[in-house]
């Protein structure tokens, strides 16, 4: 069986939106094809205090991409003295790996944070940097088929957080049985 690179590490990522907030979650597994090597692997990094940003895809382009992006956030805020905006940062990341199109980073990102009067921001996007903009919730990794179905079945607008880390976190789980290339739990920010 052939397996794509983008599924060798495994991997569940999902961001949803509420009522002025919202939820980051990633699965906990890193594995090699069907073995586990680590249970308690971080797919989701705070860039800062209103973005996050969930990275599926080949663990090891993960790591080099959070890195070159810490790299040119903090760039941004030596330069313009204050914090980017999720849709600067989503902006970034896309030309980050447009630059790179010919030898992509094997990642499918996942940006979620909040804009100009708290309204939350997510998108996802491909190796190449397209977006994909979404009001409701994104997904990506291994488990994104079984998440599109969990989210879609249980997302409601305007969820104050705790109802959204619930739904978020059932949506996870529910999702990461269906897929065996993810699991061992999950983390899940509410901003």
């Amino acid at each position: 069986m052939m397996m794509q690179i983008f599924e060798y590490n495994g991997s569940a990522v999902v961001a949803m939106v509420g009522k002025n907030c919202f939820a980051i979650a990633s699965d906990r597994r890193l594995g090699v094809q069907l073995q586990t090597i680590a249970t308690d692997f971080q797919r989701i990094s705070k860039i800062h205090d209103r973005v996050f940003l969930g990275l599926s895809g080949l663990a090891t382009d993960a790591q080099t991409l959070y890195q070159r992006l810490v790299f040119r956030h903090k760039l941004y805020q030596l330069r313009e003295e204050r914090d980017m905006k999720p849709e600067t940062f989503a902006n970034l990341v896309s030309a980050l790996l447009y630059e790179k199109r010919f030898g992509p980073y094997f990642c499918q990102p996942v940006i979620a944070g909040l804009g100009d009067e708290d309204k939350p921001f997510i998108c996802t996007m491909d190796s190449i940097g397209a977006k994909e903009l979404a009001k409701d919730f994104v997904v990506a990794g291994t488990a994104s088929e079984s998440l599109y179905g969990a989210c879609e079945s249980m997302f409601k607008e305007d969820m104050e957080p705790e109802e959204l880390f619930e739904t978020v976190s059932q949506a996870l789980l529910s999702s990461v049985d269906r897929d065996c290339l993810s699991g061992w739990g999950g983390h899940v920010y509410v901003v």
